[in-house]
């Protein structure tokens, strides 16, 4: 998989150059990693939300940290944002066992945006897509924090048990753990833009037009449908297997539940291309494809308006 770019040094964490900042440049030093910060905990998360809320915290503790506790401010960055996020899910994990639904990840929009209140841009690989973000959510904490710092950002073992409080022996049983369960159904590869645009285009066609036989044509035998209204939002409340399944599924909802007035725009969500819908200038639904050997073989629809309410709102030109 390839590495995000805000990870590319961090080989060189635990035997950077001692440094002791002052007061005066806390801001500078964590401004600095912030990106690779919230890459960290978004992939952790799988929420924007959350993963700003871990960086308020991992930054109200680097001001509270003294000068002799910090050799290198990335690896005391990094090690903080980690295992407040490792709290989170644990604390999280029955929340998630008790939501209305299947969880999905919260869209992250990975596409220009020249707001500078805006979330930090974050290097875009297949490890922010929804489909890796889902398997992700089959892990333990510990094993979804080990897999993420040596998988995507890169570390090593050295360096992860220093991170997590925990032994290299066990980080590298937790890691093969890790592996076992997310290769089988990680995606062989990601079509081209061009393949993608033209797939979405006619999903969404067929399934605005009830066309059901050409729907079965575009989805894989096997594929999927998750969809996420967490009890808020229109939304199937179990997975949906098969073509013939999915597809008759697809048009029941949008039938049921889509508005006639919706309003739906092209956009870069989690590193892929999606659609955002809306509805009266707010953020209705989206939708994501996983897209193998030219077929459409999982749909991530969320519309859980707690999770969309980051989003843009439509251009006047949509």
């Amino acid at each position: 998989m390839p590495n995000p770019k805000e990870s590319s040094s961090s080989g060189s964490d635990l035997d950077a150059t001692t440094h002791q900042p002052s007061s005066l440049d806390r801001l500078d030093a964590f401004n600095t990693h912030r990106k690779l910060l919230f890459a960290i905990a978004y992939r952790m998360l799988g929420s924007v939300a959350d993963a700003e809320d871990m960086l308020q915290e991992t930054y109200v503790r680097w001001q509270q940290a003294l000068d002799s506790e910090i050799r290198s401010p990335r690896a005391f960055l990094v090690t903080i944002v980690s295992r407040l996020c490792l709290n989170h899910l644990d604390s999280a994990r029955v929340r998630r066992e008790e939501y209305f639904g299947e969880w999905l990840p919260e869209p992250l929009l990975t596409e220009g945006n020249n707001d500078p209140s805006a979330l930090p841009e974050v290097e875009v690989d297949d490890s922010l897509s929804f489909a890796f973000l889902v398997l992700l959510e089959r892990l333990t904490p510990m094993e979804r924090a080990v897999f993420l710092l040596r998988e995507v950002f890169d570390y090593e073992y050295e360096e992860i048990a220093d991170i997590l409080g925990q032994s290299e022996a066990n980080c590298r049983q937790l890691l093969r753990r890790g592996r076992q369960h997310v290769a089988d159904n990680r995606p062989r590869f990601s079509p081209a833009p061009q393949q993608r645009e033209r797939l979405m285009k006619e999903f969404l066609q067929a399934t605005a037009g009830g066309n059901l036989e050409r729907l079965v044509e575009l989805l894989a035998r096997d594929v999927v449908l998750h969809s996420d209204g967490g009890g808020k939002g229109p939304a199937l409340p179990v997975l949906i297997q098969g073509a013939r399944k999915v597809a008759r599924a697809l048009i029941g909802a949008s039938r049921k539940f889509v508005p006639a007035d919706i309003v739906t725009r092209l956009a870069s969500i989690n590193g892929e291309l999606a659609t955002i819908s809306y509805h009266s200038g707010e953020p209705f639904s989206v939708i994501t494809l996983e897209v193998i050997d030219a077929q459409i073989c999982g749909v991530y629809i969320v519309s859980n308006p707690e999770k969309l309410a980051g989003l843009p709102a439509p251009p006047t030109t949509v």
